[in-house]
């Protein structure tokens, strides 16, 4: 590992050595070591947040306006390297590079949303709440704040998170993905030259030492996290334990209803996207159809085997491919497991991606497009989130059985409808227990001004990541109430409110 280039951390404006053990990085479509990642000790980690707590008293001071003025540099630098940072993604991520762009706008769009931080924290100012007194609110940063971001998107949800944060007045620690780590330092490097003072943001690479640090350091006042339901509960429930504000955002288990009077072609379109763009690795994607009734299932079915027979599978590089590799090895393994378990038990497989080979890539990760038909509550491709390129059909013959198989889903972070019926649409949406819900889109993710977060076991804390939820995440109120006596004027002792009197 040694003749590989190293990935460091980024600490107090610069590129940081820090800890002893290497961890290789991967190209998935080749299945080659490329770099190697430092991961940090505790120590480092500890450096990254005294640094984060020495920049903060000066960030805080600084105007919202100039704050605000950086998040406007960093959005034009964005735009400018994109190519340079959705490269970085398709080389260790392996998604193709018009999906990186995707992601990288998204995240270009949160970086806008910070730049109204002037207009965001504006409090809010009651005159003469009682005699002469006037009451107003601040909302105050908390000091350091920390993230931990997912491999699945790694430009997009960590400007979800410290973009917002620093807006506000703190300061950042970040841990990103060790199997992707290079996009989150490059934008570190662009955040310093947009005119973000050193120490506002640093960032750590590492596994489980890094992350149990950042929440266990009492200097860490906040922490936002992304990534898969047992670490959502791990990271919320030891954060908490050590007194933090926390939201941890967890995994799902996505359906799409698709009702009888439903533009199949349209929501066939819409399905090949949801389910297989970025290798089914995303959240939010739609790993199972529910289908009112047997005619609704076998025309989507229809459709959707003729798209996946036109589907190109191959390096991200290649901009004619659709669908690149999955992320690592193990992930790979993984995935095919779960196909192998579908036929196991008992569901129907209609296309079978498991024997599909790449020419010159024959050990890049790549898994085909897999549909699933008859798959039922129960099996554990129904149940449990799969993180891959494989599509589920389970058939129902009412929209009320529709929903009910989604309401006692242990999940609830996203769900759509496919319709012509308003009426049905309006139910579904007032009735459905589901954190964010599309009618006639699949992929219902909030725009940067609203915001992003499911029920249930997909999201463990009050507030919703990114949007308005974020300035409240990363802010604390504080409630002033103030009043300037008549001079010369001697008052008695007061017993009751001042705003009885």
């Amino acid at each position: 590992m040694s003749q590989l280039p190293t990935i460091s951390h980024w600490i107090d404006g610069r590129s940081t050595s820090g800890g002893q053990r290497l961890q290789e990085v991967f190209n998935p479509a080749t299945g080659k070591a490329e770099k190697q990642v430092l991961l940090a000790d505790k120590a480092t980690v500890e450096q990254a947040i005294a640094s984060a707590q020495a920049a903060y008293p000066a960030w805080r001071a600084t105007p919202p306006l100039k704050r605000a003025r950086v998040m406007s540099n960093l959005k034009v630098l964005l735009e400018q390297h994109a190519e340079e940072l959705c490269a970085l993604v398709t080389a260790e991520h392996g998604k193709v590079l018009a999906d990186a762009l995707g992601e990288l706008q998204r995240g270009i769009e949160n970086v806008e949303y910070a730049s109204y931080a002037p207009e965001l924290l504006k409090g809010e100012h009651s005159k003469n709440v009682g005699p002469a007194i006037d009451s107003w609110s601040e909302f105050q940063a908390l000091g350091v704040t920390a993230g931990i971001t997912p491999f699945n998107f790694p430009v997009m949800v960590p400007l979800w998170m410290w973009p917002m944060a620093v807006a506000c007045g703190n300061t950042f620690v970040l841990k990103p993905s060790e199997r992707d780590p290079s996009s989150a330092l490059r934008v570190a490097e662009l955040a310093l030259q947009a005119g973000l003072p050193p120490g506002v943001l640093n960032v750590v690479q590492g596994d489980k030492e890094s992350v149990d640090t950042l929440l266990t350091d009492p200097r860490v006042k906040a922490v936002s996290f992304v990534g898969s339901t047992p670490i959502a509960e791990y990271v919320y429930a030891t954060g908490c334990a050590a007194g933090k504000r926390v939201q941890a955002l967890g995994g799902a288990k996505n359906h799409a209803v698709v009702m009888p009077d439903a533009d199949v072609a349209n929501a066939v379109s819409a399905m090949m996207g949801a389910a297989f763009g970025s290798c089914g690795e995303r959240c939010m994607a739609v790993p199972l159809i529910v289908a009112v009734g047997d005619t609704t299932a076998d025309a989507m079915i229809a459709g959707l085997k003729a798209e996946i027979a036109r589907m190109k599978v191959g390096p991200g590089t290649d901009p004619a491919n659709d669908m690149g590799p999955l992320v690592t090895r193990p992930h790979f393994e993984k995935v095919r497991a779960y196909v192998d378990r579908g036929v196991a038990e008992g569901a129907t497989l209609l296309v079978d991606g498991r024997g599909v080979k790449v020419p010159g890539h024959e050990e890049g990760y790549f898994l085909g497009p897999c549909l699933f038909d008859h798959v039922k509550p129960g099996m554990t491709i129904y149940q449990e989130e799969i993180f891959g390129p494989v599509l589920g059909i389970v058939r129902v013959q009412t929209l009320q059985q529709a929903m009910d198989l989604i309401n006692t889903h242990e999940y609830g972070n996203g769900t759509c409808i496919f319709t012509r019926d308003g009426e049905a649409a309006r139910y579904f949406t007032d009735n459905i227990l589901v954190g964010m819900v599309g009618v006639n889109v699949p992929l219902p993710v909030p725009v940067a001004y609203h915001s992003f977060g499911g029920w249930k076991r997909s999201l463990f804390g009050d507030l919703h990541a990114y949007g308005p939820d974020a300035v409240r995440f990363y802010t604390k109120r504080k409630t002033i109430t103030q009043r300037w006596p008549s001079a010369g004027v001697r008052e008695g002792a007061v017993f009751s409110f001042p705003s009885n009197r």
